[in-house]
């Protein structure tokens, strides 16, 4: 995959896999278990990248879409700032950090799906500035306004994994993961990598699926994970499987205060969450001291 180029050729330096990453990347299976092996969740990604943002429309109900304008509206990111959109999958929501201006690194350890986005985002600039690029999202769904003429930041597609992220200390303003962390085989260390690349005083910006706060709710939330959304799957995707382990992983993924303890102990201050759909997704947002 390509390094950032230009001015952003000095965020990056020379870090391998981690171990856990080497480990697992030969023989991958065919979906990813709550181990969360890197090159099982790897290749589980690469085999749904082409339909990933359409089945997301489809079994979200077009609730991503939101998320992500609230993501974007919290993380408040300005013209000119560094941003590291990790576990960015095919760059959507980087697409929305660059609108407002920012330069933004789009990082996975997923290959299959950052070249979908990397094809995605050429046919967008073969298309030109019209109302609708390759994604088939308006400059407004994408956090622009319709018509908005203000300068675009640069986006970079960058192979890597979280746990040992190949840029240097401090190199960006804000790092966002979205619908990632809860992928990663060590959050708590996925956290800590976090930090180190961001400078003092930047921001860190995780949505995740969370807990729904009224608990009758919750629970046949938690029963439409397990037993609807992968029968959608089985007739919408081709790797159904993948989804499976989705519904798995939310269901398994810490509630907000805990989480917000895990942020905290890998050394971010200020740490807050903003609850969206009734807790489903949470967007907890923390400083770098």
């Amino acid at each position: 995959m390509s390094e950032p180029k230009g001015r952003g050729a000095d965020w990056t330096e020379e870090r391998g896999t981690s171990d856990e990453g080497r480990r697992h990347l030969e023989a991958p299976r065919r979906r990813a278990n709550l181990d969360k092996l890197p090159g099982d969740v790897a290749a589980m990604f690469d085999a749904i990248a082409g339909r990933y943002d359409l089945l997301n429309d489809i079994l979200s109900a077009g609730q991503v879409r939101l998320w992500r304008r609230a993501v974007t509206r919290i993380a408040r990111v300005g013209p000119g700032e560094r941003v590291l959109d990790l576990a960015a999958g095919t760059g959507t929501s980087s697409l929305i950090f660059t609108a407002a201006g920012a330069d933004c690194v789009a990082c996975d350890f997923s290959l299959g799906m950052l070249q979908a986005g990397r094809l995605r985002a050429g046919r967008a600039r073969l298309a030109g500035p019209r109302g609708v690029r390759g994604d088939g999202q308006s400059p407004r769904e994408q956090g622009g306004a319709g018509g908005d003429r203000s300068p675009r930041g640069s986006t970079s597609f960058v192979g890597g994994d979280a746990l040992r992220l190949p840029f240097r200390d401090g190199a960006f303003d804000v790092v966002t993961i979205s619908f990632g962390l809860r992928n990663v085989a060590d959050p708590a260390a996925a956290l800590a990598e976090m930090h180190r690349v961001t400078r003092p005083g930047g921001r860190l910006v995780v949505c995740e699926f969370s807990t729904i706060t009224i608990a009758p709710v919750d629970m046949l939330y938690r029963r439409y994970l397990i037993n609807v959304l992968p029968a959608i799957a089985r007739r919408t995707a081709r790797s159904p499987e993948a989804y499976e382990y989705l519904a798995e992983s939310i269901v398994d993924w810490p509630a907000q205060r805990e989480l917000a303890g895990l942020i905290e102990a890998a050394g971010w201050s200020a740490v807050r969450w903003h609850d969206l759909s009734m807790g489903a997704v949470a967007v907890h947002v923390a400083r770098r001291s």
